[in-house]
């Protein structure tokens, strides 16, 4: 039996490190020691993990002096460019969860149900997709294993708590009609949708759109597919839906495309049109699993279909996709 990991948690006070640690506890990830890391003005706050009380230390250069065999990153961009090299030379593996290093052609960008080989090319740091690109790689994959995919079109509908607390609050605040500043949009999101996520680019999409578009290539491992994307924010909490417009290489039959969902890992398909079932947002929150349906041919152009895809973007789209990566990491632990 392999020995048990030591771990750590950077971010564990905010929206996905406290999701990292429901998780881990969930899943029985082993582990020997774990230290619970966020910046300076949390250090020092106690949290409860697994009927154990633990302390956040303040992330400093120094705290992977200690021997951590994986560290679950969610506490920005910056703080990942800083801190995760220097526990990549500690010996550390970092799976991150910003967008710091998801395009850097050194560091893997891993779905484990899409692409998980490419954890063995790791340097020290495996990085964390974009959380609306990780649902919809898990839908895209089984198809382009059996028909090929030339082309892609996303429509996201993105929960607000893909902006974190201050999204939720915004949400909140409109709701209950208190008169707060907005804190993460431009425009009020209560009973309202935004075009609008992450900045806008020179060429008119978003960096949300375009994060979508980068990613889908690099994790598929094929540039010659065609990608584009619209990212909506819209007015509900937790878990991000997706219509997902896909032109196959290959013609197919509808029922196996509906087999092929049936059986593909990570994947649960609700489909029944007659009794109204088909993915929803508010049944997906605080669950794993990449819901698929809406599933019918796109019969303006040859080989296409449509279908609807959903998920939590805050466990797989975030946490729970980063702890399984932690657990094929685990797979390949030194004795």
């Amino acid at each position: 039996m392999k020995r048990k990991p030591n771990i750590a948690v950077v971010g564990a006070t905010g929206v996905v490190g406290s999701t990292f640690l429901k998780v881990l506890e969930e899943r029985d990830f082993p582990f020997e020691n774990i230290y619970l890391m966020a910046s300076a003005k949390s250090a020092g706050k106690k949290i409860t993990f697994k009927g154990k009380e633990y302390t956040v230390e303040e992330l400093t250069e120094h705290s992977f002096d200690k021997p951590i065999d994986i560290a679950l990153f969610s506490a920005g961009g910056g703080t990942s460019a800083k801190f995760a090299p220097i526990a990549a030379q500690h010996g550390t593996t970092v799976v991150d969860n910003s967008s710091q290093w998801r395009m850097d052609k050194d560091v893997p960008l891993v779905v484990p149900e899409v692409n998980p080989e490419d954890i063995a090319t790791n340097k020290g740091i495996i990085a964390n997709p974009n959380c609306s690109t990780i649902q919809a790689v898990v839908a895209l994959k089984p198809l382009q294993d059996k028909y090929g995919i030339k082309r892609v079109v996303y429509s996201t509908y993105q929960a607000v708590a893909g902006s974190g607390l201050k999204g939720i609050n915004d949400l909140k605040n409109g709701i209950e009609g208190n008169d707060e500043p907005l804190q993460a949009y431009a425009h009020q999101i209560a009973y309202n949708c935004l075009p609008h996520i992450d900045v806008f680019l020179e060429n008119g999409y978003s960096k949300e759109e375009m994060k979508m578009v980068n990613e889908t290539h690099k994790i598929l491992h094929d540039d010659n597919i065609g990608v584009t994307a619209t990212t909506v924010r819209v007015p509900v909490y937790y878990g991000h839906s997706e219509s997902i417009n896909i032109e196959l290489e290959k013609p197919f039959e509808l029922e196996d495309i509906f087999e092929l969902f049936r059986n593909a890992p990570g994947i649960v398909l609700q489909d029944d049109l007659e009794n109204n079932v088909y993915p929803l947002a508010t049944e997906a929150a605080g669950t794993d699993p990449v819901y698929v349906g809406r599933i019918r041919r796109d019969f303006s152009v040859e080989n296409g279909i449509n279908l609807w895809c959903v998920a939590d973007n805050v466990r797989k789209g975030a946490a729970t996709n980063a702890i399984q990566i932690a657990e094929k990491l685990l797979e390949v632990l030194p004795d």
